[in-house]
């Protein structure tokens, strides 16, 4: 008799579709590795609040801010930061490393009035 395994496998006499990721292959929030890996080559983004705030101060971030941006996320995820107050120039953004989002954006005519708290770090890139 020939065994045949392609797609499916049989053990114990009971098929089981070998190319669909398994339970074991999926993280407590029901992503897959490939999924979360994506998620993290992606780079740092920003929530529409932070959005918001850069459009209101008119400010752009460029793609030299970005590069600093994800080494000062990547330097406090290092550390074990979750929540991190990162100053690049004279911008602050308050970013989750964890989810590797900023969370507000903090311009230059606005950065002298603020109290920052719920930070566990700081990052001066």
């Amino acid at each position: 008799m020939v065994d045949r395994i392609g797609l499916y496998g049989e053990i114990g006499g009971v098929a089981k579709r070998t190319g669909a990721p398994s339970s074991a292959a999926r993280t407590a929030q029901g992503l897959s590795f490939d999924a979360v890996l994506r998620q993290e080559m992606q780079g740092v983004r920003l929530s529409a609040h932070a959005q918001e705030r850069l459009k209101h101060s008119r400010i752009e971030l460029t793609p030299e801010h970005m590069e600093r941006l994800n080494g000062a996320v990547a330097k406090a995820a290092a550390k074990g930061a979750r929540e991190s107050l990162i100053l690049l120039d004279d911008l602050a953004l308050v970013v989750s490393v964890k989810n590797r989002t900023v969370i507000t954006a903090i311009g230059p005519d606005r950065i002298k009035e603020n109290v920052f708290t719920n930070i566990d770090s700081a990052v001066i890139g």
